[in-house]
């Protein structure tokens, strides 16, 4: 029987390690693209979710939001065990981050209790920062409401854009874990104030015209 040369016995069973790997990559490649595709039906739902809301259309904000979340969950249940990295990757988290913000945007809106990230089935750090970028939603919809001429929500829906962000400010972790909190709190500051000056503008402007119908006019 002929011996096998040292490099035949360091490379014979190469094609064996070789197939395996193209396995293991091939249903990792699959799995991705399957991920990628339903991210991309929950950012559209939570994105037309968020449109709704604006257009004060609730119940097709909370269709949508269904939509969305029910492709969260196959999302979830479709990923092979041995590819569970994949819930980790930035798309994965960003769509649901936006599924947060529109459900908590939803809920304000609604004068709902906040829903809690388990009931969402996102992560901790998807839902602060998706969180976060309700008030971004929050400050629309005040805006909103000033040109129509309505204040009755705006002081109140202030008050909760400024709640949080006393809860955000509090999360002082490292960005590798939290997800980039840090530069959406600040972000978060910043909306706050802007806002919190043109509620403030409006009203005074409210108050002194209030004041300037009770001068009694000179042919009275």
């Amino acid at each position: 029987m002929q011996k096998l040369t040292k490099k035949q016995r360091a490379t014979e069973n190469l094609e064996a390690i070789a197939e395996k790997t193209r396995l293991y990559l091939s249903t990792k490649d699959t799995a991705r693209e399957n991920t990628l595709r339903l991210c991309r039906e929950i950012i559209r739902c939570s994105a037309n979710a968020i449109r709704a809301v604006h257009r004060q259309e609730e119940g097709k904000a909370e269709q949508l939001l269904r939509s969305a979340r029910a492709s969260l969950r196959d999302l979830i249940r479709n990923i092979p065990p041995e590819h569970n990295d994949l819930l980790y990757a930035g798309f994965v988290h960003d769509a649901q981050k936006e599924f947060a913000e529109a459900s908590t945007t939803l809920a304000i809106v609604a004068g709902k209790s906040l829903p809690e990230p388990e009931t969402l089935g996102v992560s901790y750090p998807a839902y602060l920062n998706g969180l976060g970028e309700t008030v971004g939603e929050l400050r629309r919809y005040l805006l909103d409401s000033l040109r129509r001429g309505d204040l009755s929500r705006c002081e109140g829906l202030l008050a909760i854009m400024d709640d949080i962000y006393a809860t955000l400010v509090t999360m002082d972790f490292p960005d590798a874990i939290t997800c980039g909190l840090r530069r959406t709190t600040d972000s978060v500051r910043g909306i706050l104030e802007k806002t919190r000056g043109d509620l403030t503008l409006v009203l005074r402007q409210k108050e002194l015209e209030e004041k300037l119908e009770q001068i009694p006019k000179k042919d009275e």
